[in-house]
């Protein structure tokens, strides 16, 4: 059996190589129209850092290796440029020229392609991709290294902030050049939720970097030492690197006339990796997924499950379909911004209300362990459940323990566990690894408060109409209310609550009564209270002030200033 692989990293590799463990006779070939194979396309940007400073640290494979380790049969440089089911050919062309690759078995894994938008001046030198290695050593060295008379490169613009145009940005940063990130959207990392989206603008800006969002670029003008970015307001910044992040494609183009199907370029293809093609599998980032969560089609950009599609791919092909079925991915990724993290896995706001999805939100704001432990950092979470109690998506910011919880939530997720499940986790306890309550348990709690009618949530973004229908009680003590409160709000601290009900009761004056705190813990407690006194409409902030500010600093409320000072 001769099994062709278009693609060699993450999925066409790991199909490659999955293959040869389970067959030692078949012929197997891959393909690649770069210079490198199996190399850690997730390191680049930490290499342009310096923060990996060997260029072979990011080959974790090389056709040698290869060769002598699984015997493949690597060819660099060689490109797919057509498809012939019929005659089972694969066309490909090389330094030499083109020629006919017959197969057996076929798995295309082309990966995406960058997405160049129709902004003139493009195509200046100094403008830069990071998909590829190559690419990671021409910034890595226009940013370090002198360059004739001029030097290294002193100011660096990033085009888009999605997770490779801030990492790329962080790591020119780091190389100490002037970084401006320019995003068409409302914020960076686009599918994290607002609210945790401006944590990570805070962090960028208090590395140096500049954040403009809601802005785009309109042209490059080519300079003699440097080039000029002109953006959708007006300003402009001169830049001796422009990288270009705006998104990728699936690189399909060469298939289009196959007969292969495809849907916006991806790939169309079965729970087994299979196409419409007799013999022709795919996967990775050129494949049609289904999100697992909200159903919508689309391609997923992610090593991991790219790295998994290929070894399943390969057991289709070699056991003849006994192997498991690919499932649905639910999206899970992190990303480190300074001294944060950021991770999400599951669906955001947006895309449960373009699913038509019901749901609630839960906003915490826990420690990563106990807080009478040195060190305690808080973690920003924002989880999103269904009326059913079925876990949607869960998000977080902080400096430490947000990839463990997010990675509980992600497990959770794919066992089909409910959200009240999350309260009988047995996880590991001691002060300086979590606490009794670890926060993946506390959001299991707050869900079944919520679920059960026990308590109701009210949310930043319903701040206009709260202050215009409800008293607010803000539970926290005199001096954190001076600090800065909601226009109107009455300050009643929570262990106080029981000797004000007439007071409540009188301002209220039928009104619904809408509390909060910091994060949401005292408030909850004064929600108890009032509920059990004959309040019946009562609801907490989700997430307190923690949130609220977080939520007015990313446009998600009204244009409301916090009043400071003891006066309401």
């Amino acid at each position: 059996m001769r099994i062709v692989v278009v693609g060699g990293v993450a999925a066409g590799m790991s199909a490659a190589a999955r293959a040869r463990r389970l067959d030692e006779e078949a012929e197997i070939i891959v393909l690649d129209r770069g210079d490198h194979v199996s190399f850690a396309n997730c390191g680049l940007p930490y290499y342009v850092g310096s923060e990996i400073k060997e260029e072979n640290k990011l080959l974790v494979q090389t056709p040698t290796s290869l060769k002598n380790a699984l015997n493949l049969d690597i060819r660099v440089r060689h490109e797919a440029i057509g498809l012939d089911p019929k005659a089972k050919t694969l066309k490909v062309r090389n330094e030499d020229g083109e020629f006919d690759l017959e197969y057996d078995a076929l798995v295309l894994a082309p990966g995406a392609k960058v997405v160049y938008p129709p902004i003139p001046g493009l195509d200046s030198p100094r403008v830069s991709t990071l998909r590829t290695v190559e690419d990671a050593l021409t910034l890595r060295e226009e940013a370090t290294e002198a360059k004739g008379a001029s030097g290294p490169a002193k100011r660096a613009v990033v085009l888009g902030a999605g997770f490779i145009g801030v990492e790329t940005a962080e790591a020119l940063n780091r190389q100490g050049l002037d970084v401006s990130i320019v995003e068409l959207g409302p914020h960076v990392l686009p599918p994290l939720e607002p609210e945790l989206a401006v944590l990570v603008k805070r962090e960028l800006i208090a590395l140096g970097i500049k954040v403009l969002d809601h802005t785009s670029a309109v042209e490059i003008q080519h300079g003699e030492d440097f080039d000029t970015v002109v953006l959708s307001d007006g300003n402009k910044i001169e830049a001796d690197i422009v990288v270009l992040s705006t998104g990728v494609a699936p690189a399909t183009d060469v298939f289009e006339d196959s007969g292969l199907e495809l849907v916006k370029g991806a790939i169309v293809v079965d729970d087994r990796g299979r196409t419409n093609l007799d013999s022709v599998w795919a996967g990775g980032d050129a494949v049609l997924s289904k999100d697992a969560i909200t159903l919508a089609e689309r391609a997923v950009q992610l090593a991991g499950p790219a790295n998994r599609a290929g070894r399943q791919i390969a057991d289709d092909i070699i056991t003849g379909g006994k192997g498991r079925p690919l499932p649905n991915p639910i999206g899970t990724a992190i990303i480190r911004i300074g001294d944060l993290t950021a991770a999400f896995t599951g669906a955001n706001r947006r895309e449960l209300k373009e699913a038509g999805i019901d749901f609630h939100t839960i906003n915490l704001h826990p420690n990563q362990h106990a807080g009478y432990f040195p060190g305690a950092k808080m973690i920003n979470l924002v989880i999103h459940f269904g009326k059913d109690g079925r876990i949607l998506g869960a998000q977080g910011v902080g400096e430490e323990g947000v990839d463990k919880r997010v990675d509980l939530f992600a497990t959770a997720i794919r066992a089909d566990l409910l959200i009240t499940d999350l309260i009988d986790l047995d996880l590991s306890y001691s002060p300086p690894y979590g606490m009794a309550k670890d926060p993946v348990n506390l959001a299991g709690m707050v869900a079944e408060n919520i679920l059960d009618g026990v308590t109701a949530m009210w949310y930043s973004e319903d701040l206009g109409e709260v202050m215009e229908t409800s008293l607010i009680v803000d539970c926290r003590t005199p001096e954190e209310y001076a600090t800065g409160h909601i226009p109107g709000a009455i300050n009643i601290p929570h262990t106080q609550i029981r000797a004000h009900l007439d007071e409540v009761r009188e301002l209220a004056d039928g009104r619904p009564v809408r509390v909060h705190c910091a994060s949401g813990f005292r408030s909850y407690l004064a929600e108890r209270v009032l509920r059990q006194e004959g309040f019946s409409d009562v609801a907490n902030l989700a997430g307190g002030m923690l949130t609220l500010k977080a939520a007015i600093d990313a446009g998600m409320t009204p244009d409301v200033e916090l009043v400071c000072g003891s006066g309401a």
